[in-house]
């Protein structure tokens, strides 16, 4: 639920136990453990469809919601400066850490209705796996652009409703979220160890069943959780923490996805047609 703003008596567009839950997960999953091949492989997943040849020269951007740093340590080389925000102290503390050896990132602990940037002055920016945990991802993919100047290109990733699975894919997906919204709400130490077994005994077997058949000629792209058939322990561990442990989430269909862009002030909406769904790019108009 929103929170309000002590000083003005407005709603802030957070929840705090969201907030809590993430600075608890980048603390226990800083991902210092995974493979450094693995990490920038997902890294060209999610920015695959990212305008770089675009950015200016010296281009300064904004990492919202930058959780450990994972993201940030493969984009602060490409840049002139980056600005890393999260709500969460603790998670900012974990990103200072993975992002020491560069001197050209800024860390702030805000939150997207009050980041703590100029408006109009970024050449580029974004939010990746962040605005679909906020009440509000409308108004927050809005404050996002309003710190961009005009042509900038902003890269989200929003979680997909399935709408490029078939029904018996969505009718699992409605089960899991049962189970999601029992573990969700327990204390933080239980969350973990229910996610953890999830990880142990579905995740990894589902995953590795996946990469079998598909290692025999059977296609297996369509299959829950093939994402994960290359992908680490660890990997999944994070995931099921992320997906089993956060209370709010809300997922969007591409559609929907392009009129929000559209309604926030932005053009040119390219979404990428690989995993993971959703990730788009779009420019400031």
């Amino acid at each position: 639920m929103r929170q309000r703003d002590p000083r003005e008596g407005k709603p802030r567009n957070l929840d705090e136990a969201v907030v809590s839950g993430f600075g608890d997960e980048w603390t226990r999953f800083d991902q210092s453990a995974v493979a450094p091949e693995e990490l920038r492989r997902a890294f060209e997943e999610y920015f695959a469809v990212f305008p770089w040849r675009s950015l200016p020269e010296g281009a300064v951007g904004f990492d919202v919601g930058c959780g450990s740093g994972r993201w940030a340590k493969f984009v602060a080389p490409r840049v002139g400066k980056l600005h890393c925000i999260d709500a969460s102290p603790a998670a900012l503390d974990v990103a200072r850490r993975t992002m020491a050896a560069f001197s050209n990132c800024e860390f702030h602990v805000g939150s997207v209705d009050a980041l703590p940037l100029p408006d109009g002055g970024a050449d580029f920016g974004y939010a990746l796996g962040v605005l679909h945990h906020v009440p509000d991802t409308e108004a927050a993919l809005r404050a996002c652009g309003a710190k961009l100047r005009v042509g900038a290109p902003f890269l989200v990733y929003l979680y997909y409703r399935f709408d490029n699975r078939p029904a018996w894919y969505r009718a699992l997906w409605r089960i899991s979220e049962v189970l999601r919204f029992s573990i969700s709400h327990l204390p933080h130490p239980l969350r973990f160890v229910l996610s953890q077994v999830l990880a142990l005994t579905v995740y990894w077997p589902v995953a590795r069943f996946v990469r079998l058949l598909e290692s025999i000629g059977v296609p297996a792209a369509e299959l829950p959780l093939y994402y994960y058939s290359r992908r680490s322990l660890y990997a999944m561990r994070t995931d099921a923490l992320d997906r089993f442990g956060t209370r709010l989430e809300q997922r969007y269909t591409r559609q929907e996805i392009s009129a929000m862009f559209w309604e926030c002030g932005f053009e040119e909406v390219v979404f990428s047609d690989g995993p993971p769904f959703w990730c788009a790019t779009a420019r400031r108009r």
